[in-house]
C-alpha cells in the first residue's frame, strides 16, 4: 500500500487543517468542503487524515461496520449477529474514508443487486456500493462540483436521513450510511449547487502561498517525501502520533464540554447580523466550537472559539449582496467586529481580543 504524504507535514493551510480535525472530533458538524487553487493540498490533507485517525470498533461480520451498541445506527443484519443473550463479538477496524469518483454510475454508489450469486445460485442478493464502505467513516469526493446532478441528489438525500435505502431488481435494502463528507475543488470551474452546499457544515477557503520562504518549504517537503517516502515518513511520524492523541483525547472530552448561554447567544447574534437562513449556521457554530475546545484540551467553549470557527461555518451561508462586493469571509470577520468589539457592544466578550 502506497504512503501518503503526512498530515503533520502539510506547510501552512491551518484552517483546512483545522477545520478537518473538527469534523473528525464531532462528526455531527455536518463535513467540509475545501474549496481553492489547484495544487494546494486539498486532497492530500484528507489523505493525511486517514492515516492518523483511530480505529473504530464494529461487529464482527456486518458488512457496514455497524457499531456494537447498535441503536438507530445499526443495519437490518446485526441483531442476527449477535448471540442471544449475549454481547456481540467485536473487533478494531479502520476508519473508513472512501473515494467517491466523478464517473461513477448510480450503481456503484448506492449499491445493486449481486450479478454473480443471482446469476450462479439463483440468489437476489444486495452487493454494497460506495456509501455503506463509508458508514462511520469519511466519504470524499474530489472536484466536487463537477459532481452529476443525479448524484448530487442522491447524496443529499442520503446526508440527510443517514440512511440509503435501495429498491430495484426486486430488492428492497436499507442500511446506515452516516458518514462525513468531505469535498474539494476549484470554484473556476463552476460553483456547487446551494443544495449541497448547504450539506457541509464547514466551508474553507484555500489559496496558492503568496510569500517566497512558504513556497520554498512546500517544495522541498513534497520533493523529499517523493524521493524517500518511507524515510519522510518516518521522520513525521511522531508529529503525526501527537494529532492522533490530541484526537482520542478531544473525542473522549467532547460530551463533557460545556457551552456557556452567553457564547451561544454571541453565536445566535453573529448569524442575526450575517442574516444567515435558518438555524443551520447556529449548530453548526456551536458543533464547531465546542469540538474545538475540546482539541485544543478545555472543558468550556469561550468567544475565542467562537472567532476560529465562524468563518468556515458561515462563509457559504451568507446571501448574495449586489451593493457589496467584499468577500464572504471579510463579512463575517466585519461583523465580529462590528458586533463584538468593546465599543460596539458593552460587557460583550471582545472577539477581536480574544484571537
Amino acid at each position: 500500500m502506497p504512503l501518503t504524504f503526512p498530515f503533520s507535514a502539510i506547510v501552512g493551510q491551518d484552517e483546512m487543517k483545522l477545520a478537518i480535525l473538527v469534523a473528525a472530533v464531532d462528526p455531527s458538524v455536518g463535513g467540509v468542503l475545501v474549496f481553492g487553487d489547484r495544487g494546494t493540498g486539498k486532497s492530500t490533507a484528507v489523505r493525511g487524515l486517514a492515516a492518523l485517525l483511530p480505529p473504530m470498533r464494529a461487529v464482527v461480520g456486518c458488512r457496514y461496520h455497524c457499531a456494537p451498541e447498535g441503536g438507530t445506527g445499526a443495519c437490518e443484519q446485526c441483531p442476527s449477529l449477535k448471540p442471544a443473550g449475549k454481547k456481540p463479538r467485536t473487533e478494531l477496524v479502520p476508519v473508513p474514508v472512501v473515494d467517491l469518483p466523478l464517473g461513477a454510475t448510480e450503481d456503484r454508489v448506492v449499491g445493486a443487486l449481486d450479478l454473480e450469486r443471482a446469476l450462479s445460485q439463483g440468489i437476489k442478493a444486495f452487493e454494497p456500493g460506495l456509501l455503506a464502505r463509508a458508514n462511520r467513516g469519511f466519504l470524499y469526493i474530489d472536484e466536487v462540483n463537477l459532481l452529476e446532478d443525479h448524484l448530487v441528489d442522491l447524496l443529499i438525500d442520503v446526508a440527510a436521513s443517514g440512511e440509503n435505502v435501495v429498491e430495484r431488481e426486486g430488492l428492497s435494502v436499507r442500511h446506515p450510511a452516516r458518514f462525513v463528507l468531505v469535498g474539494s475543488g476549484n470554484p473556476e470551474e463552476g460553483e456547487l449547487r446551494p443544495q449541497l452546499l448547504d450539506r457541509f457544515g464547514l466551508s474553507v477557503e484555500v489559496k496558492t502561498p503568496t510569500d517566497v520562504p512558504t513556497r520554498i518549504e512546500v517544495v522541498k517537503r513534497r520533493d523529499a517525501f517523493e524521493r524517500n517516502p518511507e524515510a519522510f515518513t518516518q521522520a513525521w511520524h511522531a508529529e503525526d502520533e501527537r494529532v492522533r492523541k490530541r484526537l482520542i483525547a478531544a473525542k473522549k472530552r467532547l460530551p463533557d464540554v460545556q457551552l456557556p448561554d452567553e457564547v451561544l447567544a454571541q453565536a445566535s447574534t453573529l448569524c442575526l447580523a450575517l442574516g444567515t437562513d435558518g438555524l443551520r449556521g447556529e449548530l453548526t457554530l456551536m458543533r464547531a466550537a465546542r469540538a474545538l475546545a475540546a482539541l485544543d484540551g478545555e472543558g468550556v467553549v469561550t468567544t475565542a472559539h467562537l472567532q476560529r470557527v465562524a468563518a468556515p461555518a458561515l462563509r457559504h451561508r451568507l446571501r448574495r449582496n449586489p451593493l457589496d462586493d467584499t468577500g464572504s469571509s471579510a463579512r463575517v470577520e466585519r461583523a465580529m467586529a462590528e458586533l463584538f468589539t468593546p465599543e460596539a457592544a458593552p460587557g460583550a466578550t471582545p472577539i477581536r481580543a480574544a484571537a
